[in-house]
């Protein structure tokens, strides 16, 4: 299927600058990898997760660069998916998509859940069920939010991403009391727990994904004004202002109460900052905590649900998928059948009830497309590059060498899931050359 011509009414229109994209950016980022993934691999690597955040924040900034340098040169909707059709072929272009869509929606998943988790923390309540039900309601409404287009998400995200910024600094600053007191017993394991090395890349392969969000930057191309000038700008400074803030908040939650008290808090309530800010000398913060990461979630399932929507459009566009989640409608241009679909996929997922399950599912297929961001980016003709090749072959060989430390029954049925997806895909290219010329 032909992509749509510029000025198209099948075209995105363009609307969002550096500081919506930063935003948005943020807003993928900042949610469920901070307020929840962070006690799931507190309990893999005990304190040495503090180093584990460090080391996600490298391999995070070699897979940034390359996509940044990808968005600039080819700015368009759908990412990897697209790079991995100009630069590689179209088989790996399509398990680029189709590992995006597999990782992605399992993040969102575990937003939704974590989202409910806190709010009913904060209600005194820890039902599975009722959990779970709150999930759902909310993936409903976003979904109706991202349906009516991007300039009404764009202004719903500068609202979360502010008032999730401002309970994670209030974390941190009200924190440092008792990080102090608690630093010398909390920290003093790092780097020395039993299973050594193995525990520490498992938590660096978890926590990889809670960077991974500034890759909707790029996955909304078509979308940004002046974009070979602003997506490397904004997914540089989205980086950065992440990787102090994780770093911050880590390290204040672990000299405070733990290693084994974050994780306890994570598989019990889904809600590890705010039973911890519980405390702080000045306990009442847990409110604003579990406010700020109800935000959170909120900004992390309206960004997914736009960074999905994206990529599920350039499939339908190509034919990977069916073309009417290709079709664009209202004076917005929006997806809004590929939203819809997202969402319900969203949804079904949300049912497992276990955020570790998700949040590891998602470890290892957004691993497996990260490597593919970097070996498209090494596919780049030497005009097009910013920046040299050791960059994304770093971010290649470390993408690939992380994937494979998540638990063995997630990494197999990642590579099951591909393989499904290969299936699907040489049906879908067989039914296209069978398919008579469009009149």
């Amino acid at each position: 299927m032909p992509m749509p011509a510029p000025g198209s009414t099948q075209t995105l229109a363009r609307v969002v600058g550096v500081p919506g994209a930063v935003l948005m950016g943020l807003g993928s980022i900042l949610g469920t990898g901070i307020f929840v993934s962070i006690g799931i691999a507190a309990g893999v690597a005990g304190s040495s997760v503090v180093l584990a955040v460090a080391l996600a924040a490298a391999v995070a900034a070699f897979n940034a660069l390359s996509s940044a340098e990808l968005a600039a040169s080819h700015p368009v909707s759908g990412g990897t998916y697209e790079y991995g059709y100009r630069y590689l072929n179209p088989t790996l272009g399509f398990v680029a998509g189709w590992t995006f869509l597999s990782a992605k929606a399992a993040s969102a998943a575990t937003a939704a859940l974590g989202l409910a988790g806190y709010l009913l923390n904060a209600l005194g309540r820890s039902d599975p069920a009722a959990r779970i039900l709150l999930a759902l309601a909310a993936i409903a409404v976003l979904t109706a939010l991202v349906a009516g287009g991007m300039q009404r998400s764009n202004r719903a995200n500068a609202i979360i991403v502010s008032l999730t910024l401002l309970a994670l600094l209030a974390f941190v600053l009200a924190g440092i009391p008792s990080a102090l007191d608690g630093a010398a017993v909390h920290l003093r394991g790092i780097g020395a727990q039993d299973d050594g090395l193995p525990a520490l890349l498992q938590a660096t392969a978890l926590m990889f994904v809670a960077y991974t969000g500034y890759g909707r930057i790029a996955t909304l191309g078509e979308e940004i004004r002046a974009p070979e000038r602003s997506i490397p700008r904004a997914i540089v400074v989205t980086l950065l202002v992440t990787m102090l803030l994780y770093v911050a908040v880590t390290a204040v939650a672990i000299a405070a109460s733990g290693a084994p008290r974050l994780a306890e808090a994570t598989g019990g309530a889904a809600a590890p900052l705010a039973v911890v800010a519980r405390s702080f000398r000045a306990p009442a913060v847990a409110w604003l905590v579990a406010a700020g990461a109800v935000t959170a979630m909120l900004g992390v399932l309206l960004n997914l649900l736009l960074g999905l929507s994206r990529v599920l459009l350039a499939m339908a566009r190509r034919g990977d998928m069916p073309g009417a989640l290709a079709r664009l409608d209202g004076t917005q241009r929006s997806p809004r059948r590929a939203v819809l679909c997202v969402g319900a996929v969203i949804a079904a997922l949300t049912l497992t009830g276990s955020v570790r399950t998700t949040w590891s599912f998602s470890a290892f297929t957004v691993l497996i497309y990260y490597a593919l961001t970097n070996l498209a980016a090494l596919r780049l003709p030497a005009t097009a590059r910013r920046f040299p090749p050791a960059v994304p072959a770093t971010g290649l060989v470390s993408c690939l060498a992380l994937a494979f430390w998540v638990e063995p029954v997630i990494w197999i049925g990642g590579l099951a899931l591909i393989g499904s997806g290969l299936v699907w895909h040489g049906i879908a290219r067989r039914w296209r050359a069978g398919a008579p010329p469009a009149s």
